[in-house]
């Protein structure tokens, strides 16, 4: 299944045209993002793993396809991102199994592809 993928690509042109539209909101919203993620006392990996899990309990496909990709690539780990996600079936009971399903399949799927890079190189983001 193309889950991640699938869903960056269905969002890729409203995404495109709502920047355009707003490009000061867009580039103050970059801007706490790249401020809120940055390494600190937590690694980027662990922010990343965070926010997929949020991205989860508040079922955001768009967002759970971009943690899952920048989790893979910070380094995480299919067990690492089972658990994390597996808090959010505590913390946001039975959506979080339908919404963490979607979150580990965009997961694995990205995962599945920056570990088939060849030598060892990571493969483009898309």
């Amino acid at each position: 299944m193309s889950y991640g993928k699938a869903v960056r690509d269905e969002l890729r042109v409203p995404t495109r045209e709502l920047r355009h539209a707003i490009p000061q909101v867009y580039a103050g919203y970059k801007e706490l993002n790249d401020s809120a993620l940055a390494a600190g006392a937590l690694d980027m990996k662990t922010k990343e793993l965070i926010a997929l899990a949020i991205a989860v309990s508040k079922e955001c496909d768009g967002c759970i396809a971009a943690h899952a990709h920048a989790a893979v690539l910070h380094g995480a780990t299919p067990p690492e991102a089972a658990e994390a996600i597996g808090v959010t079936f505590l913390m946001n009971g039975g959506p979080a199994t339908v919404y963490g399903a979607r979150a580990f399949d965009a997961f694995q799927e990205f995962y599945a592809e920056h570990t088939a890079a060849p030598n060892g190189q990571r493969a483009a983001a898309r």
